[in-house]
């Protein structure tokens, strides 16, 4: 089986294991830096970050430092005007020690960055690529139309999306697209904000789509050593493993959240991304983490809702979030009165 991917036109070619650097933020500087390194030294030389990701560009500019031209990286900028994206880029330059970023993607925009249209953006990162401080321009999304549009406008050399075992046959299209288009497939999102605990299950996946980078977001040391450990032998698709991944899309089918985060912020501080998944949480990851004081302090921020809709008009994927709140906190008061959940 290929381990590597080609990252499309970029011509960039990493083995079939991306670092997410998201939960960088989660951990300090020191077990940051000597997670970066192990997946270095094991094999992973692709890292993805981002300049909303609070310190997580800083910690990757430290444990890259000596060893940055042996690495791709990515970055994103959430920028809305060409100016604001210039400023962003010298501030992701500064933070990751470096003179350019491989890969300089949009994050997430609610349109498809063109030249002409108005916002500055698109021309700002053709003029930082003139200068080489952008080698490849990229472009995230959770829309569909937005990726279209991004793959028909012939732009982008890379589409950053989520992609996992739960895809339906629209985001299978969406693959196939990138790769008749020539232009590289990130897939983020591979485990579902944690929802997947089976990773050679959702690697397997991944293998079967040849272009397709998938970046595991780990914070752990032995979270790591999983998908080291699939460089030198890969999982492949089994019976078990369909199995598997067939009775998780019948428990996750419908609406769920996805943990991405953009509803955020919310006006009254409920941690939406986790609090609306509470129950799958309880379900597929061990309960007690999520039954300790604080967390149940979280949850019952939400009787603090004020119904703004702000979040709901956010979701990328339409969800009715205060509904799935409600219902999320009613499950965790269930449990925590002792009833059978």
């Amino acid at each position: 089986m290929r381990t590597e991917v080609r990252l499309g036109s970029t011509e960039i070619v990493v083995n079939k294991n991306g670092f997410g650097a998201l939960p960088m933020q989660r951990v300090s500087m020191e077990e940051a830096v000597a997670l970066v390194r192990r997946a270095f030294e094991g094999g992973i030389t692709f890292f993805d970050t981002a300049r909303y990701y609070t310190d997580s560009e800083e910690k990757l500019g430290e444990a890259l430092e000596g060893i940055r031209d042996q690495v791709y990286i990515a970055t994103k900028t959430g920028a809305s005007n060409g100016e604001e994206l210039k400023r962003e880029l010298e501030t992701s330059l500064k933070n990751l020690r470096t003179d350019h970023v491989d890969i300089y993607q949009f994050h997430n925009p609610a349109f498809c960055p063109k030249p002409g249209d108005g916002s500055g953006l698109y021309e700002a990162v053709e003029e930082a690529k003139a200068q080489g401080m952008v080698r490849h321009i990229g472009i995230t999304n959770h829309r569909l139309a937005v990726a279209h549009e991004a793959i028909d406008s012939g732009l982008y050399e890379t589409l950053q999306f989520p992609f996992c075992y739960l895809a339906d046959e629209k985001d299978i299209e969406l693959v196939e697209k990138c790769k008749a288009a020539d232009m590289g497939f990130i897939a983020m999102k591979a485990l579902s904000g944690g929802l997947i605990t089976n990773s050679r299950a959702a690697y397997a996946f991944e293998a079967q789509y040849d272009n397709v980078l998938p970046i595991w977001g780990v914070q752990r040391q032995s979270e790591l050593a999983e998908f080291l450990s699939y460089i030198e032998n890969p999982p492949v698709m089994t019976e078990e493993i369909r199995a598997l991944i067939e009775a998780d899309k019948k428990e996750l089918a419908g609406d769920f959240c996805r943990g991405c985060g953009y509803c955020m912020p919310c006006p009254v501080d409920i941690e939406i991304n986790n609090c609306a998944r509470m129950s799958l949480l309880l379900r597929r990851s061990p309960s007690a983490a999520q039954l300790t004081p604080e967390v149940q302090a979280k949850m019952m921020k939400i009787k603090e809702c004020l119904h703004c809709g702000r979040c709901k008009s956010k979701c990328p994927y339409g969800l009715d979030t205060p509904a799935l709140l409600e219902k999320n906190l009613k499950d965790y008061e269930e449990i925590l009165a002792g009833k059978a959940f």
